[in-house]
């Protein structure tokens, strides 16, 4: 990342350069120098040019909407409440919206004019997240486009292979000479080693197939298809292996030709090492390896292997014209001559080749299909909740991005959060006050800790020795147990003590060893009325502090 006066230059990770001109926005010089610094220094942080395009379009629709005020201010310290209500007004109600919020409040805290005062608590409000826009593929439309992304693949998988063979078979010298297959054999020795067919320049300077009639047809298929796959047949092994696997189509681009494993002398079955890199995990944690088996035809590495042998041609044709390069994902394009590298954080094209899927792929094979678009969101949506645990993101994106908005798992889990809250309701029910509210003590009762003891014989919890075993925050479940006015200020004590120590300890703590005398406790003060609990509390004494102190800290031996 560079600046020079109002261009800022984002370079990722491949070293490819991109320029934001802040001169072209439509504010004041003054708030371009500002958004440029600001853009900078969020760029530092990026990899990518995906991440730097989608926040120079917030950029711009911010400055837009300032431009578009009455009064736009000169700089960004000249920005009021008023006008960040309205910006967010403008935006809060859909997705985009709320990425472009998200988006602008972070990089205009950047400033430090903007970190404290009201703008900053107003930039502090919630933004709720985006509403996912795709749903997981309900079942029937899942099984199409699986039908149809296997039939596609299996198809150009089979042509490779015959093809692979006449080839293998050519090189071996194992051909009769002068037959069709031999002379065949030469043509596909020519397309391994330049990526296409033999071709003939007709006086008019169009060119054509030299053995059209041997060859059969002039369509990809039957010349250059017959080695490598076609964009499209490279989208159907992309949607396999998303629902396999849910790799999304950034892990899919770079994703080298996986390894086979060191083999422990099995023979029945192979390991194969797959590098997935993410680069939104961040810094240090981009690679992982995943182990992968095949072990038979339904086993999750056979739809590897598959992958490796019908992308072999390209990728020796893509390491013979580029010395290093090694991505299983590769396909001969159609239109070699127009080529262009625009996404800059895509493998550039080799020759005639292309690698991963681009929007444009994936969109166009989702019509052919007659889908509403690119099916691959839905797809991996599918394999993250079905698998029910995070698959290259965090267990936090898992939650809150595939499994709880998605309509068809809520759906599924209605029962399961019925269940629940009906068992928390219960659970509820049963933890209360279980004793006597009294008006007065009783001199033949016992006093305890809690409360007086009316029969410590007879205790639900006796003691081995003899006697209740109980300690005393159990007294309050025991239907032995009497509270009179003289109990009120310390439990009233008590009761503030678990309440503050529910934000000391963790929940899971909390839970366990302080929400059932809490519980009971709440039941008590609603038996008891809220006007004469609070006012026991002006009664607490310093005995009454020292028995809860030392009844929270275990000290108080029953």
């Amino acid at each position: 990342m560079s600046v020079n006066g109002l261009v800022v230059t984002v370079t990722n990770g491949a070293g490819f350069k991109q320029e934001y001109d802040f001169a072209e926005l439509p504010v004041s010089d003054v708030m371009q120098s500002s958004l440029a610094v600001a853009f900078a220094a969020q760029a530092r942080n990026w990899t990518s040019h995906g991440s730097a395009i989608a926040c120079w379009r917030h950029v711009r629709l911010f400055a837009a909407f300032v431009s578009g005020l009455e009064c736009p201010p000169d700089d960004l310290d000249g920005l009021t409440v008023a006008m960040i209500k309205r910006w967010r007004a403008a935006h809060i109600g859909t997705n985009d919206g709320k990425k472009t919020l998200a988006t602008m409040r972070v990089l205009l805290l950047r400033d430090p004019r903007l970190a404290a005062g009201a703008v900053a608590e107003e930039f502090a409000k919630r933004i709720p997240m985006p509403t996912p826009s795709k749903e997981t593929s309900s079942q029937t439309e899942l099984e199409r486009v699986l039908l149809a992304a296997q039939q596609q693949f299996r198809a150009a998988r089979l042509r490779i292979e015959e093809n692979t063979r006449l080839l293998e078979a050519w090189r071996a010298g194992q051909l009769p000479a002068g037959s069709r297959e031999r002379k065949l054999g030469e043509v596909l020795d020519h397309l391994a080693r330049t990526g296409d067919v033999p071709r003939t320049r007709h006086p008019g300077g169009q060119t054509g197939v030299t053995h059209h009639r041997l060859l059969g047809a002039c369509n990809a298929a039957s010349t250059w298809g017959r080695l490598f796959l076609q964009r499209q047949e490279l989208t159907a092994l992309a949607v396999l292996l998303t629902h396999r696997f849910a790799w999304n189509l950034s892990v899919l681009d770079r994703m080298p030709t996986p390894s086979m494993a060191p083999s422990s002398g099995e023979r029945a079955s192979v390991t194969y090492q797959v590098e997935v890199e993410k680069h939104r995990r961040g810094g240090g944690r981009w690679f992982s390896t995943e182990n992968i088996t095949d072990s038979g035809a339904d086993s999750p590495g056979r739809l590897i292997t598959h992958a490796i042998q019908a992308t072999a041609h390209g990728r020796e044709l893509a390491a013979r014209l580029s010395p290093g390069t090694d991505l299983l994902m590769v396909a001969r394009s159609q239109q070699v001559e127009r080529l262009e590298h625009r996404n800059a954080d895509r493998p550039k094209p080799v020759g005639p080749l292309v690698f991963g899927i681009a929007p444009g792929d994936a969109n166009h094979w989702g019509r052919t299909h007659q889908l509403d678009g690119s099916p691959f969101r839905r797809l991996r949506r599918k394999t993250v909740t079905r698998e029910g645990r995070p698959l290259q993101h965090s267990q936090g994106t898992h939650e809150s991005v595939y499994v709880l908005p998605d309509p068809q798992v809520q759906q599924e889990s209605r029962g399961v959060f019925e269940a629940g809250a009906l068992e928390a309701l219960e659970q509820a029910r049963t933890i209360v006050f279980e004793g006597k509210v009294a008006d007065a003590p009783d001199l033949a009762h016992q006093e305890t800790a809690t409360a007086d003891c009316e029969d410590e014989d007879n205790s639900p919890w006796p003691s081995p020795t003899g006697g209740c075993g109980a300690s005393y925050l159990l007294c309050l479940g025991c239907a032995n147990a009497h509270v009179h006015p003289g109990h009120h200020p310390r439990l009233v004590l008590l009761h503030q003590h678990l309440q503050g120590l529910r934000s000391a300890v963790d929940e899971r703590t909390w839970h366990r060893d302080w929400l059932a005398p809490f519980l009971r406790l709440e039941n008590l003060r609603g038996r008891i009325g809220p006007t004469a609990w609070n006012a026991a509390l002006l009664r607490v004494t310093d005995n009454d502090r020292t028995l809860i102190h030392l009844l929270i800290n275990g000290d108080l031996a029953p």
